[in-house]
């Protein structure tokens, strides 16, 4: 079974927002601001969603850092969209359940984690990674959901 989810990197002065999740069968993890996206869900859209759900803030997506194909450990395939984003508005509030601190980390010690901090290790420390080098790819490579009914157009 797919799992489409959304991810976000909010980062200020080199520093990225974390949460810890406490939820089985992730036990005190650190992970981003995350979820699936619901069906007919336009991606960026779940993105913020996701992000005041879980935090309280009010976001703006400014980049992405890429799409990230992997197994969970529940051994599902997830295909994880990752975004990085900017404060607008909100105030941190853990209203979540599951959800049992936050805090901002460097960017630079994400990587130092160990393992068993994180919530899927490799694809964390792959994102922390391109943001510390600032691989970043632009929003528009996320183009609106299609309305359903549209015929095909071919252009000449």
């Amino acid at each position: 079974m797919s799992v489409l989810v959304v991810s976000v990197s909010i980062v200020k002065d080199g520093r990225v927002f974390m949460i810890k999740e406490n939820k089985p069968p992730i036990i005190n993890q650190w992970n981003f601001p995350s979820g699936r996206i619901e069906a007919g869900e336009d991606i960026a859209n779940a993105a913020k969603r996701e992000v005041k759900e879980e935090t309280g803030l009010d976001i703006q997506l400014t980049k992405t850092t890429g799409v990230y194909n992997f197994i969970s450990s529940s051994h599902s395939q997830v295909i994880l969209f990752h975004f990085v984003g900017e404060i607008i508005g909100g105030a941190v509030c853990l209203e979540e359940d599951g959800i049992i601190d936050s805090a901002w980390i460097e960017v630079s010690d994400l990587v130092k984690l160990n393992d068993e901090e994180l919530r899927n290790p490799h694809v964390m420390k792959k994102i922390a990674n391109a943001l510390m080098d600032k691989s970043f790819h632009p929003m528009n490579v996320f183009h609106h959901p299609i309305k359903g009914g549209e015929k095909n157009r071919s252009h000449k």
